[in-house]
């Protein structure tokens, strides 16, 4: 499993650029904003969090037709259907080494991003938290999509059609516990308690789907 870990690690770095795609694409949505609402410094600060929230979700969905798509090209994915191991297991580490390739590098930069949008250190902490511990589920989501269009020649917009409405919930509780979090603290924790279990749900479900499709589309 660690071998599999660093394996698809490197693979994401190598195909296309991958995180840096993924930040340059965050960073294009953030920039774009301005032009579009005006320079109205306050107003900025006001829809930031929702801002770098759906540019965060746009970015991720990028890379989640090539999850299994190196494997379905090369043959190996036959391999990981046959290995003794169990494939929700190997699923769940390939959704993480993606997270960590494509996900996290989101989050690093959205500190960044949000002094470009005029957010106060509370508004940027809470981005950053939410987006940490939101943005797997997004991952875990994806993995699903990515394997019911992995025998399609063409998925990556069939991925991006089915993820979207199931990633809904994560956009709405991660933008409303940042902004709990800028008007006061207390009501902070119950909305984030919420998108935690968001996560550790998918972080059960996703893998279990994304196999049984596997298995499903290798037959």
């Amino acid at each position: 499993m660690t071998a599999l870990f660093l394996r698809d690690i490197k693979l994401a770095i190598r195909a296309g650029g991958g995180a840096l795609i993924g930040v340059l694409f965050f960073m294009t949505v953030v920039a774009v904003i301005p032009f579009g609402v005006g320079p109205d410094l306050n107003l900025l600060s006001r829809i930031g969090p929702a801002i770098l929230w759906i540019g965060a979700l746009l970015s991720a969905l990028l890379g989640l037709d090539r999850l299994f798509q190196a494997e379905r090209e090369d043959g190996s994915l036959d391999l990981l259907l046959m290995q003794e191991n169990p494939l929700v297991l190997t699923v769940f580490v390939k959704c993480l080494a993606h997270w960590v390739a494509n996900g996290l590098p989101l989050v690093i930069a959205s500190p960044v991003l949000g002094l470009f949008m005029n957010m106060n250190e509370v508004a940027i902490g809470a981005t950053l938290i939410t987006l940490l511990v939101g943005s797997p589920a997004l991952t875990f989501i994806g993995a699903a999509g990515a394997a019911v269009a992995v025998s399609l020649p063409r998925g990556g917009l069939l991925v991006s059609i089915l993820v979207l409405p199931l990633a809904i919930p994560v956009l709405i509780f991660g933008v409303s516990a940042t902004y709990a979090a800028v008007e006061d603290p207390a009501p902070f924790l119950p909305p984030f308690m919420i998108l935690t279990a968001i996560t550790l749900l998918f972080a059960v479900i996703g893998p279990f789907a994304a196999s049984m499709a596997l298995k499903s589309s290798s037959d």
